[in-house]
């Protein structure tokens, strides 16, 4: 579970902002929105981000994604640059380091990540741990001139010697120590455990054009999720949808040979068993109507929008109350109904025990419902004259703002609290000057 995240000079983001899931001292939905933990921390289930277009509130999102992608998909050249872009509106930031830091909870542990980088290189990494008092498990800096890795790890952490240097010799300078580690086989439990977090529990982002479908179909081949859980999920939501049908075959590729012109080092035969290898393909779903006792197909892109968005959701949901996961959705009401998304959101609430759900939204009408909604779980993102991105929260308000139940949704609508577009007169004059 994250306790909290924070990001610096990271896209629109200049000065260090901090999302928290840690619940604040309120009972308010306490039963569906906290998780306690057995060292007492209170953990919110839910964060959601509201903001006008282009405010940065997607780029907290991705800078979670980014630093998931920094531990678990390491580069394979030195050379290669780190895909992101500094706060670029000051002629500071652009020479100064990123900075990403997460504190989260693993088997009851709780951990702190700090990564320090810039396009080049991963500067400096920090790894701590509270068990229960607070431990350095490691501390990477790079000899930024020499392109050269250091490692030092804590006084509490045993590591063999040539562990150590193996590690060293497998983190590039623009890998992180977690992604190094996943490249060598040597045994430290702290960081098998930390990068076993990332792997397992963190997922990557799911964006507005994410093929939710693959994903769905893949875990179901997995038997991680099955199909009457994906049922059950969608006739809840009120879809005539009985079941849902699969076809996967076996699709034979082939090839003329005389097409290909196989130059010095390449391996034709390589390429002969690659072009001729049987490729598992979904070819079919479908869902199952049944309509007056009589069963019909209809074919998944036949569906509406929201149907097609709500099968991904389903599939999500199940992944969440079946296991420990964390997912990140850009635009959660895309191709929903405002019930269908309250649906999703008090399903998820009412129905998971460790999962987390961090979305950003444009649905304010939530905010006219304190029976789904706690004032932490509630963030803005909004820009200043800079350009740079401020995040807060709904609970950092005083009551001189937020004063009632409907107070919070006018107060918003009107942009009393912000993270709204500040548009201009309606009226344009396109006639040209002269």
């Amino acid at each position: 579970m994250i306790l909290n995240f924070s990001v610096q000079n990271f896209g629109p983001v200049k000065e260090k902002q901090t999302l928290s899931f840690e619940a604040d001292s309120s009972s308010h939905l306490e039963d569906q929105y906290v998780i306690a933990t057995q060292s007492g921390i209170r953990v919110l289930k839910l964060g959601l981000v509201y903001g006008a277009n282009a405010s940065g509130k997607t780029t907290i999102l991705r800078a979670l994604d980014f630093l998931r992608d920094l531990v678990l998909e390491p580069e394979e050249k030195k050379t290669t640059q780190l895909k992101f872009s500094p706060f670029l509106f000051d002629q500071d930031t652009p020479h100064n380091p990123s900075i990403l830091s997460i504190e989260f909870i693993q088997k009851e542990i709780k951990y702190a990540y700090t990564v320090e980088f810039n396009k080049e290189a991963v500067l400096t990494e920090e790894l701590t741990y509270y068990n229960p008092n607070k431990a350095n498990i490691f501390r990477r800096t790079t000899d930024v001139e020499n392109q050269f890795t250091e490692i030092k790890f804590g006084s509490k952490i045993t590591v063999d010697k040539v562990y150590k240097k193996t590690l060293e010799s497998n983190t590039l300078w623009n890998n992180t120590v977690l992604g190094g580690y996943l490249k060598t086989n040597i045994q430290v439990d702290e960081l098998r455990d930390v990068a076993e977090w990332f792997e397992k529990h963190l997922k990557p982002l799911v964006l507005t054009n994410t093929e939710l479908d693959s994903l769905v179909v893949e875990e179901l081949g997995s038997g991680k999720i099955n199909k009457t859980d994906i049922s059950k999920i969608l006739k809840r939501a009120d879809f005539n949808i009985s079941d849902i049908v699969i076809d996967e075959e076996k699709s034979e590729v082939s090839y003329d040979k005389k097409l290909f012109h196989f130059g010095r080092g390449i391996d034709s035969e390589y390429f002969t068993n690659i072009l001729n290898a049987q490729i598992p393909m979904p070819v079919d779903l479908e869902f199952e109507h049944t309509v007056g006792g009589v069963k019909y197909l209809l074919p998944f892109l036949s569906e509406s929008q929201g149907t097609q968005r709500y099968f991904g959701f389903a599939g999500l949901l199940a992944l969440m109350i079946k296991a420990s996961v964390i997912f990140s959705i850009d635009e959660l009401e895309t191709s929903l109904h405002p019930d269908l998304y309250n649906h999703f959101i008090l399903s998820f609430l009412t129905n998971t025990k460790n999962s987390q759900l961090i979305a950003t939204t444009h649905n304010r009408e939530i905010l006219d419902n304190r029976d789904i909604y706690r004032n932490d779980a509630i963030w803005f993102t909004d820009k200043h004259e800079s350009s740079a991105t401020e995040l807060y929260s709904l609970a950092d308000f005083d009551s001189s703002v937020i004063r009632n139940t409907s107070s919070v949704y006018n107060a918003y609508k009107i942009g009393k609290l912000g993270g709204v577009p500040n548009t201009g007169d309606f009226y344009i004059d396109l006639t040209d000057e002269k």
